[in-house]
């Protein structure tokens, strides 16, 4: 996909925008030559409303420049404008900014805004779910824990680093449940102080 640069966007809308004006009240010109000014420049804008800079701050995140990604963020004018895809990916950012600055709950609250909007492909769902999944293990809310990887493993993932992570994520709550069951057994087998022991032998 053909991105602009944020910077040169802002300076093509300007140029655009305020040239067409200025063209519109030059004499000898008017509006109709002004027109192909401000449609350009109003294409730019609505362009940049609608996808704001949720692009170019992925590619940061990437290079796990967090810093750089939420600068980038910060120049978006509003999430509430993205359409859906870009609003959730916006929000899936942002949850992953706050989780990697140890901001639990923060990142938890992002993450489950970007699960109320329509997510593209299931490689994008299934790492969000994963991502609630490990949140909610940490807080030892292991229902909760086990319903977001219900979810993300009945996706059809084809991305190999998921598919991956959903593997160790299963081996976490087998093991955990092996955990339970060696607790639920109170140590059969074991001697306890106090308990009745078969008296030996006389010979």
């Amino acid at each position: 996909m053909l991105t602009i640069n944020i910077y040169l966007r802002f300076a093509l809308m300007g140029i655009f925008l305020i040239g067409g004006i200025i063209l519109s009240f030059i004499q000898g010109f008017g509006f109709w030559y002004a027109f192909p000014l401000l449609l350009i420049g109003l294409a730019l804008f609505i362009g940049y409303l609608l996808l704001g800079t949720v692009q170019s701050a992925a590619q940061f995140m990437q290079n796990n420049d967090f810093i750089a990604t939420e600068n980038r963020l910060k120049l978006t004018l509003s999430p509430r404008l993205l359409y859906s895809t870009n609003r959730a990916f916006y929000y899936m950012i942002k949850g992953s900014i706050a989780l990697a600055q140890k901001k639990v709950d923060e990142g938890e609250a992002y993450l489950k805004k970007a699960q109320q909007i329509k997510i593209p492909t299931d490689n994008e769902k299934a790492m969000l779910e994963l991502q609630l999944a490990n949140i909610s293990a940490t807080k030892g809310k292991w229902k909760q824990a086990q319903s977001h990887f219900r979810t993300a493993k009945s996706l059809k993932v084809t991305e190999g680093m998921i598919k991956e992570q959903i593997k160790q994520f299963e081996k976490v709550l087998q093991n955990r449940g092996q955990m339970k069951a060696a607790a639920r057994g109170g140590g059969k087998g074991v001697f306890q102080p106090g308990g009745k022991r078969k008296r030996p032998k006389m010979r």
